[in-house]
């Protein structure tokens, strides 16, 4: 069975599609490769298909057939490279198959001609596609020669003529009104050199064409010949990523930006702004049948939900989440408790926590400032610390403290000087160096461990202790000069590990020697302490563990990996839990009694695991936690022992 999804909800939602027979019926397309819907408008979501087994594909562009709902065509591209293409759908969106003519095109446009539901037109980094039969067949209809047509943002047809097409790039907008035989720009009334992120055609007077673009909006009223900047919207660094009319009501017309959504009541001669301006819009849904009901597809937050013809938003992210979970944390005196801190996210995330299990989550990021949060820990009279890319903090109350207070390395003592005066020897006594003040750390924290009293974590430049539950910070002089990821203690014993440095105490942490990683391990990213004492590393290369303080190290004979991204020490359990590094969906532990080998298949690719009352919750790479579900009599999932 596979591992359920459950949040936390949000992240980064990137694009709707309707279906033209059901108005509850909405896809969504994420920037991780992953295709949702919502059968209910938009309340609640359930994860339809993965393209590819991909997760670098940005799915910004939707397109359901009118003629065949099950019929859907979308269009991805991948950041940072000229990869992506076409990928069609006969069965609502489950199972998506490869157009090969479109392989490898970064498709960043994508729509159906109003008039007929078997014309696409794609705009792609190299140019401008068209397909006749639904997506199938594809030929280029913007000129290889013409230096200008590239990198194309945005596409629309017109709603009576499927061969008038209207294109925006990276430079200007252009225009055909012969399926691509030949093109002309579109720059009366538009500022030289604007982005185009979005055009819309009225589809009740298509004389009426509205765009985006990084100088402005703006609207024409003759097809386009002409163009005049809208003055609603105050100029600032905003980028307007999409604009949307309301079918129902033409003077409506939403304008998606980088500091929130605009509304405008009066076909563009007056904006105004509704909601957070911290909203980053990359998409906008109104339902066909009812004006008051609006859907966001936002950076960070999600989808945002409005009943009221977009006045208001509220979250509706049930069921979604696209959280990039990078610390897991179990709380000692009440397993059900679960935290977890998450990765770009910036005010939107920070730390989450459920007291459930993972089932129903709460925000709690006050104080973190926006802060990633790599690792987190809980001290031994229950404190919550958090490491982040810019320090340490601790939680007081329902509100986040800087508690990075570290005492650098000091001078070594100058010894005394011994002087013979005649017969006699005197001490002279040396003047010491003057001791060096505590600061606030602001480096980045990847780790942390508690062993009674101690609490250990990595920074930059090696490893740090706290003995008063994180309030104030040592260095450990001989675990100094080194960037440590990962830092593990059982007992006396704290091994720390990262690149290919490896360091191991066996004096709670006092002292650190270094001890030289296994043949076929070539780089360090985790590191566990079991209670029998074993040490245990994991990274490129594999999995290993020593029985002899490092003097030598093993691999066990029925857990052969070749990476590893997450080892936990699970105390309650006595089990290491071990998740691969690669494009694994395997999850496993080793008893440290017997021994054996115990393993589960998630169905995700998951980075780390935690027990979480009597089942364990994985960290995906992209689509938050999973939970391993219950059997119908109330036992987890079978795994499979080895």
């Amino acid at each position: 069975m596979q591992w359920i999804p459950y949040g936390p909800g949000g992240g980064d939602a990137r694009s709707f599609a309707q279906d033209p027979s059901d108005h509850n019926h909405v896809y969504l397309g994420t920037a991780v490769g992953t295709v949702y819907e919502s059968r209910d408008g938009g309340m609640k979501w359930a994860r339809l298909a993965q393209i590819e087994n991909r997760d670098d594909l940005a799915l910004d562009n939707i397109a359901v057939d009118r003629s065949d709902p099950k019929h859907l065509v979308v269009g991805a591209w991948v950041l940072g490279q000229t990869d992506g293409g076409v990928y069609i759908s006969h069965d609502g969106g489950r199972a998506f198959t490869t157009n090969a003519a479109m392989k490898g095109h970064s498709v960043r446009a994508l729509t159906v001609a109003p008039s007929d539901p078997k014309i696409l037109v794609a705009g792609a980094l190299d140019g401008i596609y068209r397909s006749e039969d639904g997506g199938e067949t594809w030929n280029r209809i913007s000129p290889v020669e013409n230096k200008e047509i590239h990198e194309v943002e945005s596409i629309a047809i017109d709603p009576t003529d499927p061969k008038t097409i209207y294109a925006g790039t990276w430079h200007l907008p252009w225009k055909t009104v012969d399926g691509g035989a030949n093109w002309t720009p579109m720059t009366k009334g538009i500022i030289d050199d604007s982005d185009v992120f979005s055009i819309i055609v009225d589809p009740t007077n298509a004389q009426n064409v509205y765009l985006s673009a990084c100088s402005g909006i703006y609207r024409s009223t003759d097809k386009g010949a002409n163009f005049t900047k809208v003055k609603g919207i105050p100029s600032t660094a905003r980028r307007t990523r999409v604009l949307m009319e309301d079918p129902k009501q033409p003077n409506v017309v939403f304008a998606g930006t980088t500091e929130g959504i605009w509304r405008t009541v009066d076909s563009g001669q007056t904006f105004a702004r509704n909601g957070d301006p911290a909203w980053i819009v990359n998409d906008i849904a109104v339902d066909p049948s009812d004006s008051n009901h609006v859907l966001l597809a936002t950076d960070r937050h999600g989808i945002l939900l409005s009943n009221d013809g977009g006045k208001s938003f509220t979250q509706s992210n049930d069921g979604f989440s696209a959280r990039q979970v990078t610390a897991m944390l179990t709380d000692e005196t009440h397993p059900q408790r679960l935290y977890v801190g998450v990765l770009n996210d910036k005010t939107a995330g920070g730390v989450f926590v459920s007291d459930d299990g993972g089932q129903h989550w709460k925000q709690k990021s006050e104080g973190l400032k926006g802060a990633d949060v790599l690792s987190l820990s809980q001290t031994s009279n229950g404190t919550v610390l958090a490491g982040t890319a810019h320090g340490l903090y601790r939680m007081e109350g329902e509100v986040w403290k800087p508690s990075g207070m570290v005492s650098p390395l000091q001078p070594e003592p100058v010894p005394d000087r011994q002087v013979k005066r005649g017969k006699r020897m005197i001490t002279i006594k040396a003047r010491q160096p003057r001791p060096k003040p505590a600061v606030e750390t602001t480096a980045r924290v990847d780790s942390m461990s508690v062993s009674g009293s101690s609490v250990f974590a990595t920074l930059p430049d090696g490893v740090i202790v706290s003995q008063d539950d994180g309030r104030h910070w040592n260095h450990i002089r001989t675990a100094a000069g080194m960037p440590l990821r990962s830092v593990a203690a059982t007992g006396d014993r704290v091994l720390a590990g990262g690149g290919d440095k490896l360091l191991f105490s066996v004096d709670k942490g006092v002292t650190f020697r270094t001890i030289p990683l296994p043949s076929g391990l070539a780089e360090t990213w985790a590191t566990v302490v079991d209670d029998s004492g074993r040490c245990w590393i994991g990274g490129r290369g594999g999995l290993f563990y020593s029985e002899d303080d490092g003097a030598t190290w093993k691999i066990h004979k029925n857990l052969y990996l070749t990476s590893v991204s997450g080892l936990y020490f699970d105390r309650t359990g006595g089990r290491v839990l071990v998740t691969p590094g690669n494009a694994d969906t395997k999850v496993y532990a080793v008893n440290t009694g017997a021994m054996t080998v115990t393993k589960w298949d998630a169905g995700w690719f998951v980075k780390q695991v935690r027990p979480v009352g009597d089942r364990l919750a994985g960290a995906t790479t992209y689509e938050g936690v999973v939970l391993q579900p219950k059997a119908a009599n109330g036992d987890t999932t079978v795994a499979e022992k080895q």
